[in-house]
């Protein structure tokens, strides 16, 4: 490990409330000290005491304390800092008081005893702490606790090592142990080439398909199936610290098959086994989340052909409409007239009349017009893939969906004993009504469209957790992803849960009550005088006027001045800067050893590499001294989801802190948004068609902003998923010092769960709500609204239903508050809920009443108003940003695995941020030299990238970077009529 961090655990703390912490003399200690003899052996008596309690190791022959410590100290006794001096120089009489000290308070040197006791407690740490600098801080700590004093840094670094290697060896040992001769055989074949083949069979494994076809679905059952022939327990998994087994199922995905043939047999076998463990579920989980999308993507086909067909049908029906109609005028004619109506039909063109009544018959039935019809009418994609999907996965569930299940188990049976025709009696029970008429076609059981019916409940019921499929990891039971109730119940009894809310249910009711009764009665009063601020609300509804803008005019002359005066740096020369304030660069530490990238410019290629949307081929062929191995080597071993967390806490702790930043807000507030990529190449076959942003398939970046600009979080999510289930999770997750309280989003960020679930956190939910007219208030029994309000009041809040599923709710929270499983995973399975289950129902009426008070206050308070705009546009403006950045491929999306494209989006929004931190120190010289007062500079955002040269070749150039104490030179404002 570097010196630097040795030097934190060794050298006595200089922060003021740390010395005050750690060197204060008890009454105890005064009295053993004050036996001493003049004031230099009292000082170095107390300063030797108190260094082997802090930092818990024995003061060095001549060494002196630093002088903030030693004149604490000092002050404590009496006595002149200088008198230490005297005492320095008297190595015997120091010998003596360390030995005296050792004796009476119980300290033990670092003996050979110590050495292995050290070791023994290390090797649990070393299977789950990777960082050698955390192992290192845990060891310390622990012989302080044990008051064993710190050998040297050289010993201690023995004592990781030999705990690294002990617990590597425990957990090989452990995976591998009673595994059958036949199965470490077909471990070990898994490096071998597949017959006619170039690639081994674990290159097969790891390469699966992505593209949703039905094809791939066979693909993907092909290589479950032969991971599973090679009889490996899950349970295994759970014999080693979760995190170390993940660890070691990576290290299998990323190692080349040579490289781990050259391993030793014992580690082989164990990370192929956890390997073969970990591509067995992912493998399953693939199959199955193929077989989501591909059904979904059949429904899309399937209705935009029918809304084709029935813009065909209007055409051809007008025809045969004009045709009936001139022949139905024609008797109603003769009826009002007193005509013969028989000789008027003598009269009619018979023949056209009857072709246009056969037309419209066969137009008007509903499968011309159903997308059910055609969805069964692809009948035929679903017989590739459906007796082996089925055959392959044991499905589960309970209750309601039993019949559904009875349903899949014949059709299973079908395609095993390849019969034709289904029993005479099936489970009919799970059929929808708008199926009915298409799966009993005059009291026959139509085979195709039974199975389309039951393959597309079993997607739903799947999305929503009602069935979970045994040795899948995403989806399981819904109760497995909460605190064990014998947990929760344990940590209610200690009680207080890790809520913000007020977990006795009736007194939670009555505060929401109050605020209700207070926001409807000032909404009431300030209508009636006309006073509510841009709001009109009287007998003939609610009009809000538009925010009016609140910038100054001369804030873009200002801010033009300002960005003229930045320096013109490189992206490369400005990362090199940013590392040199924060050390962020640190963050990315090789996933197996822990240790910092040898190359650091090298590293930060890589994550330009990320953030510009360049991909490491083509940077290596623009960065000189990087090589495409090298490259790779560095995003296979460093690149990681928690790296770039760590590293992007960092960047925002950093800007955080800045003067500047404090002008932009105080850091409690945010906003959320999705930020469309269409993709491109490979990665078009797994993205998403979202209407809403064009017909091609993409992917959306979910991205967080504080109200000082700082982009906190970011995540990959579908174009089509909604928005809603990720807002929590960039609030609860992220790694950074902020503490958000009040949250914006738009329309498409809220939900009734939404705003259930926010007040359980201790957030206030503030969403910009484009149909606020539209939507209804829920009160409590019993509350009235007044006649003004009574047209936007529906139906009061089911209390009881909330209070029978109370604890429920909260063991629901304390789960996604404790990390135990995340808000969107959660909320994604509540929201496919059918209507009748309790705990989403409850949650729902939860929301109903949190989000009838935000409206209230929406009403009534214009500065939540402006408060949420201003975030929204904070958001918007960074994500013009991040589109400048992410230039490179036509700012598509090429990746085909999901694991990249998160690395994208996180290097984007790693770039993003530094850039705002360079941006936000440079600002604050060229502010204060063109004197722009506060008033101004609040309104001018560090999102310019025009003095930034994002193109061209990505040279490193150290030598030229300022010192982390320096800054570059403004740039002096040009004029095209200077001399």
């Amino acid at each position: 490990m570097s010196p630097e961090i040795w030097v934190g655990h060794y050298d006595a703390p200089l922060d003021e409330r740390e010395i005050a912490r750690h060197y204060t003399l008890t009454s105890d200690d005064l009295e053993i000290v004050g036996r001493r003899r003049g004031d230099a052996t009292r000082l170095g008596f107390a300063m030797l005491l108190l260094t082997m309690r802090w930092p818990g190791r024995a003061l060095e022959a001549g060494e002196v304390p630093p002088a903030p410590v030693l004149a604490y100290v000092a002050r404590q006794l009496g006595v002149a800092p200088e008198a230490f001096a005297d005492y320095a120089h008297r190595d015997q009489t120091r010998r003596e008081h360390l030995v005296e000290i050792r004796r009476s308070h119980g300290f033990r040197i670092f003996d050979r005893d110590a050495f292995r006791e050290v070791a023994a407690f290390a090797i649990p740490i070393a299977q789950t702490i990777v960082h050698p600098g955390q192992m290192a801080g845990v060891i310390v700590d622990e012989l302080r606790r044990r008051q064993i004093l710190l050998p040297s840094s050289s010993i201690l670094e023995a004592v990781l090592r030999r705990a690294r290697q002990q617990a590597e060896q425990l957990t090989y040992e452990v995976l591998t142990n009673g595994l059958l001769p036949d199965t470490l055989q077909g471990l070990d074949d898994l490096l071998a080439r597949r017959t006619g083949q170039a690639a081994t069979w674990l290159s097969w494994l790891r390469n699966a398909p992505q593209s949703p076809a039905a094809r791939n679905i066979l693909r993907l059952i092909e290589r479950l199936a032969h991971v599973r022939a090679l009889g490996l327990d899950r349970g295994r998994a759970d014999m080693i610290p979760a995190s170390t087994f993940d660890r070691l199922a990576d290290e299998g995905s990323r190692i080349t098959p040579q490289h781990l043939g050259e391993l030793n047999a014992l580690r082989r076998h164990a990370t192929l086994a956890a390997t073969g463990i970990r591509l067995e579920e992912s493998l399953t989980d693939a199959t199955l989340t193929m077989f989501d999308k591909l059904l979904g993507s059949m429904v899309r086909r399937a209705e935009n052909r029918t809304r084709d067909k029935a813009l065909k049908t209007v055409r051809e029906l007008q025809g045969h409409l004009r045709t009936l109609t001139g022949s139905c005028r024609i008797l109603i004619d003769a009826r009002t007239n007193g005509v013969d109506s028989l000789a008027q039909i003598e009269a009619l063109d018979w023949q056209r009349f009857a072709v246009a009544v056969e037309q419209a018959e066969v137009l008007g039935r509903p499968e011309t017009v159903d997308r059910t019809a055609e969805l069964i009418e692809r009948h035929r994609t679903v017989k590739l893939f459906a007796g082996p999907f089925l055959n392959t996965f044991e499905f589960r569930g309970a209750g309601a969906v039993q019949g559904l299940l009875a349903a899949l188990a014949i059709i299973a049976e079908l395609y095993r004993t390849g019969k034709r025709r289904l029993p005479d009696r099936v489970p009919l029970r799970f059929v929808p009504s708008a199926w009915r008429p298409f799966v009993l076609r005059d009291g026959i059981v139509d085979r195709a469209a039974y199975e389309l019916c039951a393959l597309s409940q079993l997607r739903e019921r799947l999305r929503a957790g009602d069935i979970w499929v045994a040795g899948s990891r995403q989806f399981r039971n819904f109760d497995s992803y909460l605190i064990p109730p014998a947990t929760y119940a344990a940590l209610r009894e200690k009680g207080p849960l890790p809520l913000a809310i007020e977990t006795d249910f009736e007194r939670h009711i009555e505060e929401r009550r109050t605020r209700l009764d207070t926001a409807i009665e000032q909404v009431t009063v300030l209508a009636r005088q006309g006073e509510l601020p841009q709001v009109r609300l009287d007998e003939n509804g609610l009009i809000i006027s538009p925010l009016k803008a609140a910038t100054p005019p001369a804030t873009e002359i200002a801010r033009r001045a300002a960005y003229d005066r930045l320096p013109r740096v490189k992206i490369t020369d400005l990362l090199l800067e940013v590392d040199a304030w924060t050390g962020f660069s640190e963050c990315f530490i090789h996933r197996r050893s822990g240790r910092e990238a040898d190359d650091r410019n090298a590293l930060l290629t890589v994550i330009l590499a990320d953030g510009i949307n360049l991909g490491l081929t083509r940077m290596a062929e623009t960065c000189r001294g990087a090589s495409l191995r090298q490259l790779a080597h560095l995003h296979d071993w460093h690149i990681s989801e928690a790296a770039y967390g760590e590293a992007l806490g960092r960047l925002i702790d950093a800007h955080r802190t800045m003067p500047l930043a404090a002008l932009w807000g105080d850091g409690t507030t945010s906003s959320s948004d999705g930020q469309q990529f269409h993709a491109g190449g490979r990665g078009a076959a797994i993205g998403d068609i979202n209407a809403r942003s064009g017909n091609e398939p993409g992917v959306a970046f979910y991205t967080h902003v504080s109200d000082r600009y700082d982009p906190f979080a970011s995540r990959v999510i579908a174009a089509t998923a909604g928005e809603a289930p990720y807002v929590l999770d960039g609030l609860l997750y992220h790694q950074t010092g902020l503490t958000i309280e009040e949250h914006y989003t738009d329309t498409g960020g809220a939900s009734d769960h939404v705003f259930g679930l926010m007040p359980f956190f201790g957030y206030r939910f503030a969403p910009r709500l484009r149909d606020i007219k539209e939507r209804r208030l829920h009160l409590l029994p019993g509350q009235e609204s007044g006649p003004l309000l009574g047209g936007m009041t529906a139906e009061p809040i089911a209390l009881g239903h909330v209070a029978a599923h109370w604890d429920e709710l909260l063991r629901f929270a304390t789960s996604i508050r404790t990390g135990t499983v995340t808000a969107s995973a959660m909320l994604r399975r509540l929201s496919a809920y059918p209507r009748q289950n309790g705990l989403a129902l409850a949650l729902r009426e939860l929301g109903r009443l949190e989000r009838s008070i935000f409206m209230l206050d929406w009403l009534r308070d214009i500065d939540l108003r402006r408060r949420t705009q201003a975030g929204l546009n904070k958001g918007e403006a960074r994500n013009a940003l991040a589109r400048a950045l992410f230039f490179n491929q036509l700012g598509e999306l090429r990746d085909r695995r999901f694991e990249n494209q998160t690395y994208r989006a996180s290097g984007l929004n790693l770039l993003v941020a530094a850039i705002i931190l360079w941006n936000t120190r440079y600002l604050e010289m060229a502010l204060a030299d063109i004197a722009t007062p506060d008033e101004i500079a609040r309104h001018i955002a560090p999102l310019g990238w025009e003095h930034i040269s994002l193109t061209g070749d990505y040279s490193w150039n150290v030598e030229d970077r300022p010192d982390p104490d320096a800054l570059r030179p403004l740039r002096a404002v040009s004029s095209l009529l200077a001399a």
